[in-house]
């Protein structure tokens, strides 16, 4: 057993790791290019709510490099590595909330979608992805066979929509998603870290050596202080979104057993865990509770072990149904909206595919056409417009009269239509 789990296993030199890890802290000329170009990308999968777009920014993002190299200079009690990697990490964070922000400000879409409100809340389930993604791609880091992790942990630890949702959030004047987008980047990388450190600790990475035993022991002392003032915070905002994660569980597992399991249609509900006393709002279709009901449900919330909570049903009027039911038309229209414009941009980006695909293929019958487009144009026929397919063309030198009709053949039987437009 202890062979199997054995980490010294296939493990790198360390000191061509401690070199690797330096050499991906830096963030200056690529680096800083690769970081803005990712954040955009990720802004726009956010704007969007394109999940694949988003995953592909967290790939192509060097984040990880500084938090590492911090985690790095903790174990190895490297003062100038943790100096330069904090500093190029405040860097990188500043950069991407500068590039984010304005991208969302001149961005038409100002809407708040379902990939971006998923960053504005953590909870314990973040702590964990960040520590054992970090724990992952650290041992990654320390193999001589690097396997693919990294990827993975880039995914998984999700550095980038947070600092994106960020920059929305100061673009938009949202600071209630600013403050939770920041928190949920705080706590991976402060979990990256953690992971880091301990996985240099446990694989015994030697200390860096000091000519002054008095200037060691003060850096070691500095360093030990510093790990103290991260993991100590890092404890208590783990157990804080445990015991809110808990809170919710509970909340939801007895609106499920005094309500939806009695048959009432639920149409609005909203769990505040930061209030004082906390809140648990309702709101349900076609049903109405009396002030005793609802005082004695509020009483049984402590046997549950929902202490200090306050249960409130809104009451099933008139003017409450119609605020709920404009808000639900409003939200629909708004989703239609976008929905066309995005049909819109995929129907072009299709088209653009189709004709580089045709131009490829035109190129191989002739070798003149650098240029190519097809599509859909209407003429005026006597009273009626009618619609023809046309195929326009650039070339390099002009096409035989036999060649155009070459040509005009071709695009008939290679889109199936007839009477196909040819035009120079």
């Amino acid at each position: 057993m202890f062979r199997l789990l054995d980490l010294h296993k296939g493990e790198e030199n360390k000191q061509k790791v401690l070199e690797n890890v330096k050499d991906n802290i830096s963030f200056s000329g690529s680096n800083l290019w690769i970081l803005m170009a990712a954040i955009l990308v990720a802004s726009v999968g956010l704007n969007v709510n394109s999940t694949a777009v988003v995953i592909g920014a967290m790939l192509i993002s060097p984040l990880m490099g500084p938090i590492v190299g911090a985690g790095f200079a903790l174990g190895v009690f490297d003062f100038e590595l943790l100096k330069k990697s904090l500093k190029n990490l405040l860097i990188a964070t500043i950069a991407s909330l500068l590039v984010s922000t304005i991208y969302f400000y001149i961005s038409p879409f100002k809407e708040a979608q379902s990939e971006l409100l998923a960053r504005t809340s953590p909870n314990i389930y973040d702590v964990l992805i960040a520590f054992f993604g970090g724990l992952a791609g650290v041992i990654a880091i320390t193999r001589v066979e690097k396997g693919n992790p990294i990827p993975g942990v880039a995914i998984a630890t999700a550095l980038m929509p947070p600092l994106c949702t960020a920059g929305f959030s100061l673009a938009t004047g949202n600071f209630k998603f600013f403050f939770g987008a920041l928190f949920l980047y705080t706590i991976n990388c402060v979990f990256i870290g953690i992971s880091t450190f301990l996985i240099v600790k446990f694989l015994k990475y030697p200390s860096v050596k000091f000519v002054d035993l008095k200037e060691r022991k003060r850096v070691q002392n500095l360093i030990t202080l510093l790990s103290l003032l991260v993991l100590l915070p890092s404890i208590y905002f783990a157990y804080s979104l445990y015991k809110e994660q808990e809170f919710r569980i509970k909340a939801d597992q007895f609106i499920e057993k005094e309500f939806i399991e009695k048959g009432n249609t639920l149409v609005y509900k909203k769990i505040n865990f930061l209030s004082n006393p906390r809140k648990i709002e309702l709101a349900f279709l076609k049903r109405n509770f009396t002030q005793d009901e609802i005082k004695k449900m509020n009483q049984s919330l402590s046997e549950i072990g929902l202490n200090n909570t306050e249960l409130i049903i809104k009451a099933n009027n008139y003017q409450n149904l119609e605020v709920l039911k404009d808000d639900i038309l409003n939200e629909i229209n708004k989703n239609s909206e976008r929905d066309k414009e995005l049909l819109a941009l995929k129907s072009q980006t299709s088209s653009l595919e189709d004709n580089m695909q045709l131009l490829k293929e035109a190129q191989v019958l002739f070798q003149n056409i650098n240029a190519i487009n097809v599509s859909e144009l209407s003429f005026a026929q006597g009273d009626s417009l009618v619609e023809k397919p046309v195929l326009i063309y650039q070339s390099s030198e002009n096409l035989t009269d036999e060649d155009q009709i070459k040509l005009k053949k071709w695009i008939e039987k290679r889109l199936n239509k007839s009477n196909v437009e040819v035009y120079k």
